[in-house]
């Protein structure tokens, strides 16, 4: 009489996980990108990183979006540059852009909305240029400026990208205060990553491109 076999038993699949680039959790293009910012703060603003810190530490504001906002509305730095002097000035209080994982850890917390994430970033890192720029509140994609961001919600995954809403039905018009730059005048709700399909990734890279 022949034996049975017994099935081997299903392995638990691993919870998703990040993307990151590299040890250090950014590629060298973005440290390179990074370095090119500090460079050219005080080129283009006439003060120097030090001083972008005093002036910093004068906000009155305690979040880090309404400290950007603050930097934005009386002192004219963009989202880049003032994210980077509010590293620099709040390094203490904030999870920092060198620290993607602790930052997508503590914003991505359900499982499947990680996976939705990680799938837009292994798109877009695709792109030659592109930077990911993992933040408290969302996560931003940019090359020469932002294109797009990500952020989870209650309702899925809310995406802004930079293009015109007449070039997608599912691309509604942004809601007040999303967080990410003004650029990105169409949302679409992500709820798997079978949303990411060749409608979207088409957006993205239009998006790219005229970034």
């Amino acid at each position: 009489m022949a034996t049975k076999t017994k099935a081997p038993p299903k392995k638990t699949p691993a919870p998703a996980k990040a993307v990151t680039a590299g040890n250090a959790g950014i590629t060298e293009q973005q440290k390179k990108w990074f370095a090119s910012v500090r460079e050219g703060l005080e080129r283009d603003t006439g003060k120097s990183m030090d001083e972008w810190i005093k002036i910093a530490r004068k906000c009155p504001e305690t979040k880090p979006k309404a400290r950007a906002d603050w930097l934005r509305a009386n002192h004219g730095l963009g989202v880049n540059r003032a994210a980077i002097v509010l590293d620099a000035a709040f390094a203490g209080d904030n999870m920092g852009w060198d620290n993607p994982e602790a930052l997508v850890a503590a914003l991505w917390k359900n499982p499947d909305q990680l996976k939705i994430h990680d799938a837009l970033v292994a798109y877009v890192l695709k792109m030659k240029g592109a930077i990911v720029g993992e933040k408290k509140s969302f996560t931003g994609f940019s090359r020469n400026f932002q294109f797009a961001a990500a952020r989870p919600t209650k309702d899925g995954v809310r995406l802004g990208i930079a293009v015109p809403l007449n070039l997608s039905k599912r691309l509604e018009a942004p809601k007040k205060n999303e967080g990410w730059s003004d650029r990105n005048k169409g949302v679409i709700v992500l709820t798997s990553t079978k949303d990411i399909d060749a409608e979207l990734k088409t957006l993205l890279k239009t998006a790219f491109d005229a970034s």
